[in-house]
């Protein structure tokens, strides 16, 4: 399986590279894995809504450019479906079954994804009502994309 996550924005700090990279490292042996990182766009402090729907509108252009049309494509978005972690292995393990060999990931950028990503999603995925940094997002995807994959592998977790 092909698992991609597109992401608005670079990762700065030091500490979420490093946890990015122990979890690239865990996932290859179940996944070939790409990040692909596009750019944000400024928001001026106190943006106006029709500025907040243009930088997102800009962003979800760079995003659907690597968007593939036979990929599974998931968005992580705070109205989205939430998952315990079974059922969230259960799912990947089922899109695999389904014949698909790739799965994407979308995370947007602060202020999150514009309608034309959401409408591309086959599945839209919560994992909180809470917002976090894309940064930390991008770690707990990863955890429980890892988490998922020793589920199905029948292997241990931490519950």
């Amino acid at each position: 399986m092909k698992i991609t996550v597109i992401t608005v924005g670079k990762v700065k700090e030091k500490y979420f590279r490093d946890a990015i990279a122990e979890y690239e490292k865990r996932l290859s042996k179940y996944c070939k894995l790409e990040i692909v990182e596009v750019a944000d766009e400024k928001t001026p402090d106190k943006a106006s809504a029709v500025e907040e729907e243009l930088i997102k509108a800009k962003e979800a252009e760079r995003i659907l450019k690597y968007i593939k049309e036979d990929a599974f494509v998931y968005t992580l978005e705070i109205l989205g479906q939430k998952l315990d972690s079974p059922a969230f292995a259960k799912q990947i393990d089922n899109i695999g079954i389904s014949g698909k060999s790739h799965i994407q990931f979308v995370i947007g950028g602060s202020l999150g994804l514009h309608e034309s990503v959401s409408k591309r999603a086959d599945r839209k995925l919560s994992f909180s009502d809470m917002t976090f940094p894309h940064q930390l997002m991008r770690v707990i995807l990863l955890e429980q994309i890892y988490r998922a994959y020793r589920i199905i592998s029948g292997e241990p977790y931490h519950k």
